[in-house]
C-alpha cells in the first residue's frame, strides 16, 4: 500500500445544485425557471419526472448540514436558485429567498463547513427566457445585477464563489442539442449563449469582488479529448486536425476568453458558416477576462474522437461533420454509459496548468452506478469507491507533477434530479428514498469522509 497524502491547504467537500434537490418549486415566492417548464413538456425527461420535490432540501436543510458535518467534509458546493431570489430575474429581489441562503450559510458556518455558492447551475428564470433568455444581451445585465444583489447579502461570509456551472451545457445542450431546457436546436444560438455566459461570468466577477468576495472563478467542464494514437500507434493528421476542432468548441472556445482574453482564431473560423460573432461587442473581451482566482474542473471522463469521412456532425457540436466519436471497448462503464478513465483527469488537469497557469479547484467528479439498497436503506456501492478512489489519485498524481490543484469536491452529496435522465440515475454518495425522503450514507460516504479525515488515501 503507498498513502498518498494531499497539500495541508487541500481543501474536500461535496456539492449539489439547486434544481436537483431543493424542490419547493412554487413555495415561498419562487418563480418558475426554464427547467420547470422544459421537465414539464412531454418527452423531455425520463417518465416525465421534474424538479418540484427532487429531495425536499428546501425544507431539510438543517438535516442536510448535520449529515454533512457528520461525515466531516470541510466545504460544500450549492448553488442560488435565480428564480428563487428574483421571480422574474429582475426587479424586487424575494425576501424569503435570499433567506433562505442567508439561513444555509449561516448554519454550514456553523457546522465548520465553508459555504461555496455557484450563482447560475442552470436554473433561468422563465420570465427572462420568455424574452430570449442567453440568446439576449439582457440577460447578461440581469445576471450581473444578480451577482450583485447575493454578494451584499453573503459576501461578508462567503469567501470562495462560482459564477457560472459548465456553460458548455447551457450552450450546447441547450440551444445545439437540444437535449437540456431551453431545448432549442439552432447553432448560432449555441455560439451567441457561449459569449454571452462568459459576458455575464465577467461582469458577475467585478459585482462580487465590489461586494467583498475573496475568491471568484467559474466551473468548466473541458473536455480531455483524445484520437487514436493514445492507444493504437500513429494516425493519420486528419485524426489530429478533428481533435483540434473538438478541443476548440469544448474548451478552448470557454477558456481562452477568460484566461487569455481573446477567443481562438481557429474556432471563430471554423464557426463564420453559421454566425458572423457580431454579438461580440467593443469591451466585451476585456470585460469577460477579469482576472479569477482559480478555475473549476468538472470531470466525469474523456471523450475520443477520429477523422471519419462522411460522418454527421455530432448533435452537440455544430461544424463538426466528418468527425465520430469513439471508445476504447476495455474500459469500465458507469450506469450513465461512460467509460472510467482515472488518467483523463490527471492529463486534464496537467494541460489546463500547463496552457493556462491558474490554479485548479476540482468542483465535480463522481459516478453514477447500479446499486440496491438493502431492508436498511444500506448501499455496498464498491464500484463507486473505486471510482472516486482511482480519480482522487489520478489529481494526486497531476499535483505531484507540478499541477495547482487546491481541492476535490465530490459529485454529488446525495442522488438527486438528475436533468434529462429525471430520478433514474444515482450518483449519490448519499442514497436518497424519493418516497420518504430518509437519507442514507452510501458505503462511498464513509470511504470519503474518512479520505477527508486522513487528507489522502492508501493505493
Amino acid at each position: 500500500m503507498t498513502a498518498l497524502r494531499f497539500p495541508d491547504a487541500f481543501r474536500w467537500g461535496t456539492a449539489t445544485a439547486a434544481y436537483q434537490v431543493e424542490g419547493a418549486v412554487d413555495e415561498d415566492g419562487r418563480g418558475p425557471s426554464v427547467w420547470d417548464a422544459f421537465s414539464a413538456e412531454p418527452g423531455r425527461v425520463h417518465r416525465g419526472q421534474t424538479g418540484a420535490v427532487a429531495c425536499d432540501h428546501y425544507h431539510r436543510w438543517r438535516d442536510d448540514v448535520a449529515l454533512m458535518a457528520d461525515l466531516g467534509l470541510q466545504t460544500y458546493r450549492f448553488s442560488i436558485s435565480w428564480p428563487r431570489v428574483q421571480p422574474d430575474g429582475s426587479g424586487p429581489v424575494n425576501p424569503k429567498g435570499v433567506e433562505f441562503y442567508d439561513r444555509l450559510v449561516d448554519e454550514l458556518l456553523e457546522a465548520g463547513i465553508d459555504p461555496m455558492p455557484t450563482l447560475y447551475h442552470w436554473d433561468l428564470p422563465r420570465a427572462l427566457q420568455d424574452r430570449g433568455g442567453w440568446t439576449e444581451r439582457e440577460t447578461v445585465h440581469r445576471f450581473a445585477e444578480y451577482a450583485d444583489t447575493m454578494g451584499s447579502v453573503l459576501a461578508d461570509r462567503v469567501g470562495t464563489w462560482w459564477t457560472i456551472n459548465e456553460p458548455w451545457c447551457v450552450a450546447y445542450l441547450g440551444h445545439a442539442s437540444g437535449e437540456h431546457a431551453p431545448g432549442h436546436r439552432d447553432p448560432a444560438e449555441a455560439f451567441t449563449v457561449v459569449h454571452h455566459q462568459l459576458l455575464a461570468h465577467g461582469l458577475a466577477v467585478k459585482a462580487l469582488r465590489t461586494n467583498g468576495a475573496d475568491r471568484v472563478s467559474m466551473a468548466v467542464n473541458p473536455s480531455e479529448v483524445r484520437i487514436a494514437d493514445d492507444v493504437l500507434g500513429s494516425p493519420d493528421i486528419e485524426h489530429h486536425v478533428a481533435r483540434r476542432i473538438i478541443d476548440g468548441l469544448a474548451t478552448r472556445i470557454f477558456l481562452d476568453p477568460v484566461l487569455k482574453g481573446h477567443y481562438p482564431s481557429d474556432v471563430i473560423g471554423h464557426t463564420m458558416r453559421f454566425t458572423d460573432w457580431s454579438f461580440v461587442r467593443p469591451g466585451d473581451l476585456a470585460a469577460i477576462s477579469e482576472p479569477i482566482d482559480m478555475l473549476g474542473v468538472n470531470y466525469y471522463s474523456p471523450a475520443w474522437v477520429k477523422a471519419e469521412p462522411g460522418a454527421p456532425a455530432m448533435d452537440v457540436y455544430p461544424g463538426s461533420e466528418g468527425i465520430a466519436g469513439w471508445e476504447p471497448a476495455d474500459l469500465p462503464r458507469t450506469a450513465m454509459d461512460w467509460p472510467v478513465d482515472a488518467t483523463g483527469l490527471r492529463d486534464l488537469l496537467l494541460r489546463l496548468h500547463r496552457d493556462y497557469r491558474v490554479p485548479l479547484y476540482v468542483t465535480e467528479n463522481g459516478t453514477a452506478v447500479e446499486e440496491k439498497a438493502d431492508a436498511d436503506g444500506r448501499v455496498e456501492d464498491r464500484e463507486r469507491i473505486d471510482y472516486l478512489r482511482s480519480h482522487i489519485a489520478a489529481v494526486h498524481e497531476a499535483i505531484e507533477q507540478g499541477a495547482d490543484v487546491r481541492g476535490y469536491t465530490a459529485w454529488s452529496l446525495m442522488d438527486n434530479f438528475e436533468w434529462a435522465y429525471g430520478y433514474a440515475k444515482r450518483f449519490g454518495l448519499v442514497r436518497v428514498d424519493y418516497r420518504t425522503q430518509r437519507r442514507v450514507p452510501k458505503a462511498s460516504a464513509h470511504w470519503f469522509s474518512q479520505v477527508v479525515r486522513d487528507n489522502g488515501l492508501d493505493v
